[in-house]
């Protein structure tokens, strides 16, 4: 007997490709999913996501296979169609790979909010961005203390990095630092839990996102959606958030799927007005106004703070960046550069010549970042060559501005200060007033 069943692949980096089969696609009777894909992050690729989380419909689990050897699967494991489940890459490169697979027979599907999106018996706010790297994760640290001090229990749901056990990892919370530990988080993972956690929040994250949001709601009275990249809520959103970054003015145009959260938001925050020129600021407006005119628009800042900033004056510079930002992020420079130039580092340090090993291998595979060293920490080796790296690149002093004090996690053999950003409003109108209202009507319509 022929089978009627779909045969479908999911193309993916770890977490919105987990989520769409969850919600959509896992525990139907005329669909098949035959394979994940994975790119973008290293090592989540090999491996199966697990029966327990796929379902009877999977008892041995659907292989996790990288992007790049699909056509070969696709002959030994044909498919009709395949779903384009990533983020933060640009409208070209998404058609460009519709194309590659049109060429091999399949139809080619991108799955919207109405489909995947999870409703929410709390309120939800949406902190989401037009880019990796544009500021969201201070802007959502900035949401979740506004509404605590408006008096709300509030949960922070992150968008997913599951690079671990996936059966362990479906869903997880942190409330303290040892949680940390518990749950064997990569550099990553901490880069985004902890500082949520320094600041009173409790962050909920795995790969079972309605499960999750469901055990979140048992403790919160908003839910605060952390996203990731530049990807669309999980959930069904009562109020969108999107930032955007002047120092990539016009992204908010052309990139998958920012444009989509650009188009959809309630209210835009222009980050880094202090870092951008007049005409980058400009042209954000415009396409603002253009685009999204029912918007409200919030101006604001990321400005740098680093305590013994003095140390810095004349000194040659390692700087140590936030990884995504830097690789499929696109940005040349973050908060590091922009701190070793306003307190007046002699120099710059290039660590390009004393690469070791994975990190090597990530500027083959993102020649563009230029002198300055991304925290790569996906897996224990990527940890140990980066620590090799600083340990071998010729330096007076470490600028680390990450969202987590790698000092912590890596072994340093040189001198090393911390750089701090939050955000900051300029001017009128701010979060803080619209939250309010926010609540306000909430309460009045869920009353």
């Amino acid at each position: 007997m022929v089978s009627t069943k779909r045969r479908l692949v999911i193309l993916g980096a770890g977490g919105r490709d987990f989520h769409n089969f969850n919600v959509a696609l896992r525990g139907r009777d005329d669909v098949e999913v035959v394979a994940f894909t994975a790119t973008q992050i290293p090592g989540i690729e090999n491996r199966v996501y697990p029966p327990e989380l796929a379902g009877p419909h999977y008892p041995k689990g659907i292989p996790i296979i990288p992007e790049e050897s699909l056509p070969g699967f696709l002959k030994l494991h044909p498919a009709d169609e395949a779903v384009f489940a990533y983020s933060d890459v640009a409208h070209e490169y998404v058609m460009t790979c519709a194309s590659r697979l049109l060429a091999l027979g399949l139809d080619f599907r991108l799955m919207g909010p109405d489909s995947t999106q999870v409703r929410s018996v709390k309120p939800v706010i949406a902190v989401t961005a037009i880019r990796t790297g544009c500021g969201k994760s201070q802007t959502t640290r900035k949401v979740c203390g506004l509404l605590r001090e408006l008096g709300s229990r509030v949960v922070a749901i992150r968008h997913p990095m599951p690079y671990g056990d996936l059966v362990k990892q479906g869903v997880q919370r942190f409330a303290t630092v040892d949680d940390l530990a518990r749950h064997e988080c990569t550099i990553e993972e901490m880069e985004e839990y902890e500082p949520h956690i320094a600041s009173g929040t409790v962050v909920y994250a795995g790969v079972d996102y309605e499960a999750i949001l469901r055990q979140a709601e048992q403790e919160a009275d908003v839910v605060v959606w952390d996203g990731g990249n530049n990807d669309l809520s999980f959930y069904k959103p009562d109020l969108t958030i999107v930032v955007l970054d002047p120092l990539r003015a016009g992204h908010e145009l052309r990139y998958h799927p920012g444009h989509a959260n650009f188009l959809s938001a309630d209210v835009i925050v222009i980050n880094k007005i202090e870092s951008a020129s007049r005409e980058e600021i400009e042209t954000v407006r415009r396409n603002i106004r253009e685009q999204v005119p029912s918007a409200i628009v919030i101006d604001a800042a990321s400005p740098v703070a680093v305590a013994g900033s003095e140390k810095i004056r004349g000194r040659r510079v390692l700087v140590v960046e936030d990884g995504p930002t830097l690789t499929h992020g696109g940005m040349k420079f973050g908060a590091g550069i922009v701190a070793a130039q306003k307190f007046g580092a002699a120099e710059i340090v290039d660590p390009r010549p004393y690469l070791v090993g994975e990190m090597a291998e990530t500027f083959r595979k993102y020649p563009g970042i230029g002198p300055l060293l991304p925290a790569m920490g996906y897996g224990d080796q990527q940890i140990r060559d980066l620590e090799a790296t600083i340990r071998n690149t010729p330096c007076d002093l470490v600028l680390i501005a990450t969202p987590i004090d790698l000092r912590r996690i890596v072994k340093l053999d040189k001198e090393a200060l911390r750089v701090g950003y939050d955000l900051e409003e300029i001017g009128e109108p701010k979060l803080g007033t619209i939250l309010a209202r926010f609540q306000a009507e909430t309460a009045k319509h869920r009353s």
